[in-house]
């Protein structure tokens, strides 16, 4: 059994791992997690198995400006103190990562419940993720559907992304 909780700077070495073996070809700094982790804290999630306290997955997500994802492996700074009642406001799931071993016993989906409930309680009206490595499928279950309008500044962040990235809203 695993449990999601609050994901801390401590985790940063675990998330790594977990991190270099789920994105493989898309790969990111400990500094840039460490910096969501640190900017937005109620976003960030890790599921640790109760009986060894290992780290078996994460979660990273904030607010962004709508249609605008950051490009992978760069800083923010402090542009994420966006306020849900602005127009251009969304919630954006950067990742969820779970280990293969734990996978298909729920804990991806029970930690899209927990995010979407996060970004309800915030006010945000809007989702938002890129789709990686053809998982759309799993996030329509959420709700998730492609993107209106991928201007072109969004088509190029998506390339980043790799081949089958999709821009999904919710």
């Amino acid at each position: 059994m695993a449990a999601w909780r609050p994901l801390t700077l401590d985790d940063i070495t675990a998330l790594m791992t977990i991190a270099n073996k789920v994105h493989t070809t898309l790969p990111e700094r400990p500094e840039i997690f460490a910096e969501r982790i640190t900017l937005y804290p109620s976003g960030c999630l890790a599921l640790e198995q109760e009986k060894d306290k290992q780290l078996v997955g994460y979660a990273i997500s904030h607010p962004i400006r709508r249609g605008e994802p950051p490009e992978l492996d760069t800083l923010l700074g402090d542009d994420i103190s966006i306020d849900a009642d602005a127009p251009d406001a969304a919630y954006y799931i950067h990742d969820v990562a779970v280990l293969p071993e734990v996978r298909g016993k729920g804990y991806a989906g029970i930690c899209v419940e927990l995010l979407l409930g996060n970004a309800a309680a915030k006010g945000f009206s809007i989702v938002c993720l890129v789709s990686v490595y053809g998982t759309g499928q799993f996030w329509g279950r959420y709700g998730f559907k492609k993107g209106d309008e991928v201007g072109e500044k969004l088509r190029l962040e998506l390339e980043g992304y790799g081949e089958d990235a999709i821009y999904l809203e919710r």
